[in-house]
């Protein structure tokens, strides 16, 4: 019954979603201007967890709701894509290629990939822009070692831009069924707190993988301290000690956060995760937006300043130039 309600809720706002463009034409409200944009979705998560898998289930879904999403694959090292993109990295840089030109490895070679490729940003905002009247949502797949998009100066870079300029949600994928463990399951966490710390944004955490196990236990961990601490009882590793201080330091963390479990593999708990996201991308327009506003002007102020002060520069060092006309000249145009 809970679930047959959820799925209504997500089908009336994928339904709207579609209408929206056409009725806010009309409105001069800022709110209706802003959320006319797509929200894009940043799909991060540890090698393994089902990321890409993630990615081709919510490009099915929303495909099958008449709301077809505009897809970004930013792993350049990937042999296939299992979904339609409309921007592949690989069409762009030559993953193999970059590895052999610079002598690099395979972590290296999708950093400078990656990298590449964050040079030519510009370009993808604006086919974004182009399209953005045709889709709600942008999906953007991530490469599969976390590390090299969520601390590299070319991950920062590609978030904020799209975070400048449109409502932004991270969504982090969790492996469920490796993270049965505390020490694990705490692991995950605190790479979850750190990445929502680095982009500043939203941030959903999915649960993957409920087909083989429930994430209820991983819930349960989240609201109840008891219960973890008695799961950590059993554990008998020293690390058990650090997870145990690190537990009471990410209570806070948990208040807040917003969790669901899916299964990239049948389709459960999409709605769920829809609903979700545009709760997210409600809390961007009202919590982040302002503050990337008031970073882009300030820059924007900036890069002002900074060219006023080159042309002063240059009038300085031309010196006074005599603009009085030469005997024999008049003023006006020459009209011969």
């Amino acid at each position: 019954m809970a679930e047959a309600a959820q799925r209504s809720v997500a089908e009336q706002l994928l339904t709207e979603n579609r209408e929206r463009p056409a009725a806010a034409e009309g409105s001069g409200t800022p709110a209706a201007a802003a959320r006319d944009k797509p929200v894009c979705l940043i799909v991060l998560g540890m090698a393994g967890s089902g990321k890409t898998t993630f990615v081709q289930r919510l490009t099915a879904h929303l495909h099958s709701h008449k709301s077809p999403p505009y897809v970004i694959n930013l792993d350049p090292a990937v042999h296939e894509v299992p979904f339609p993109a409309n921007i592949d990295i690989r069409d762009t840089v030559n993953y193999k290629e970059v590895m052999k030109q610079y002598g690099l490895g395979p972590n290296g070679g999708i950093v400078t990939s990656l990298n590449l490729f964050a040079t030519r940003f510009d370009q993808v905002m604006q086919f974004i822009e182009k399209k953005q009247q045709n889709h709600r949502y942008v999906l953007i797949d991530t490469p599969g070692q976390i590390e090299v998009f969520t601390w590299s100066a070319s991950g920062t870079i590609i978030t904020e831009a799209l975070a400048s300029s449109f409502p932004c949600v991270v969504v982090y994928v969790m492996d469920t069924s490796r993270s049965v463990s505390p020490v694990t399951f705490m692991s995950n966490m605190l790479y979850a707190c750190s990445i929502l710390y680095k982009t500043k944004l939203p941030f959903i955490v999915a649960m993957n993988k409920t087909d083989i196990i429930d994430h209820s236990f991983a819930v349960e961990w989240m609201q109840d301290f008891e219960v973890f601490q008695d799961a950590l009882n059993q554990e008998t590793s020293y690390v058990s000690n650090l997870t145990r201080s690190m537990s009471l330091v990410l209570d806070e963390f948990y208040t807040n956060l917003r969790v669901v479990g899916v299964s990239a593999v049948t389709g459960s708990g999409l709605d769920e995760l829809f609903v979700q996201v545009e709760d997210a991308a409600d809390e961007y327009e009202r919590d982040y937006r302002p503050e990337y506003e008031r970073l882009r002007k300030q820059l924007a102020e900036a890069q002002s300043k900074k060219q006023q002060e080159q042309l002063e520069r240059l009038r300085k060092d031309l010196g006074a130039v005599d603009m009085t006309p030469s005997t024999g000249q008049t003023g006006g145009p020459n009209t011969r």
